[in-house]
């Protein structure tokens, strides 16, 4: 005889009570996993979302950044370029070697024209005191025929 055959029905009754039982437990245990899994899900989801737009925004920093870091290098490769340009045209160049030569003849231009507005200087120093002299020696020329003059007309009164 086999040992199922030994339960009464109320045996049975109290095993599949228990089963029940066991299963609507296990079924509840189940639900509160599954809410908890969903909560859980919902979560990682929004943290998800929310590092995607994170990185979204990163992407286009790192893009104006890369935008930003060319528009540098390529102002740095002008700059160089007309660094290079002025140190062509530099010292060396016929255009500097002849303003060199210009600037050298307007110095000499300008002394010489220093010396002579010191010699013209002089001149005319020297001139305003001939005429101080000869203004002071003709007012003494006419003091003298002056006084002779009057001597002459007292005379021939």
């Amino acid at each position: 005889m086999k040992l199922f055959d030994m339960l009464t029905n109320a045996d049975i009754k109290r095993i599949k009570d228990k089963e029940q039982q066991d299963l609507a437990k296990r079924a509840s245990e189940l639900d509160n996993s599954l809410s908890i899994a969903l909560e859980t899900n919902d979560k990682y989801q929004r943290e998800n979302k929310d590092l995607r737009d994170k990185i979204k925004e990163a992407g286009k920093i790192n893009q104006l950044h890369q935008e930003l870091c060319e528009e540098l290098k390529k102002k740095a490769r002008e700059a160089e370029g007309e660094t290079s340009i002025i140190k062509a045209v530099g010292t060396n160049s016929p255009e500097m070697r002849a303003a060199q030569a210009t600037i050298k003849e307007l110095e000499v231009k300008c002394r010489e024209a220093g010396r002579a507005m010191i010699e013209l200087n002089m001149k005319y120093e020297a001139n305003i005191k001939e005429l101080d002299r000869l203004s002071e020696e003709n007012t003494n020329l006419k003091v003298m025929l002056k006084g002779k003059d009057g001597k002459d007309s007292d005379n021939n009164s």
